[in-house]
């Protein structure tokens, strides 16, 4: 049997670290951080207990990384939805309901995704944390901002103090009421989007 061209290894590489995201989201918002293992999630992805260490430091940037690549994949789907625009105004729309809708719908995953960039580790810069980057400030820039540079960081702060607002315990904001001063300050219209349910169910 000839061996696996260079290719072939990063193609298979890939999807082992796929797996290991998808399953980490998953467990995490059935069980909760504390008890989700990476055992745990080396079972659930089908992968060796070895290949967690391998590809993440531990199970906090595993965490973050695994909540950045659903956020990307949220985004994208959103964005790329039918009826396909590129209307800046409406996509930037689109882009705040998905993530409204995640704090509403991933609850438990999302307070635990709030928290652990607040804990030691901070924020994690990892390839899912660039790729949904990329795409927020896509969004900017087709929004017609004349400083990407400036404006995404604020967007990105933002969403991340909306998520916060609608998950804080004891005293959460109504998302509605989230989403349309996010609406009136970039002056999008209110039937643009997708606004989350406030119950969860789209």
């Amino acid at each position: 049997m000839s061996p696996r061209s260079p290719s072939v290894n990063a193609e298979l590489r890939r999807r082992s670290r796929e797996r290991l995201l998808q399953a980490t989201v998953e467990l995490v918002a059935e069980r909760g951080y504390e008890a989700t293992t990476l055992g745990d999630i080396a079972d659930r992805a089908g992968s060796a207990r070895g290949l967690v260490s391998y590809y993440f430091p531990g199970k906090r940037q595993l965490l973050q990384s695994a909540v950045h690549r659903l956020m990307h994949m949220t985004l994208a789907s959103a964005l790329e939805r039918e009826p396909r625009t590129d209307d800046g105004r409406e996509r930037l729309a689109r882009a705040i309901d998905a993530v409204l809708t995640l704090a509403v719908e991933q609850p438990l995953l999302m307070r635990t995704h709030m928290a652990g960039i607040l804990q030691a580790e901070g924020f994690v810069r990892c390839p899912e944390q660039q790729r949904l980057a990329a795409i927020l400030r896509d969004t900017m820039a087709r929004y017609g901002s004349p400083d990407v540079d400036a404006d995404y960081p604020l967007l990105r702060a933002l969403l991340m103090g909306a998520v916060f607002a609608v998950l804080l315990p004891g005293a959460p904001m109504s998302p509605a009421r989230l989403r349309a001063e996010l609406f009136q300050r970039y002056g999008l219209d209110w039937e643009s989007g997708r606004p989350p349910a406030e119950d969860g169910r789209r």
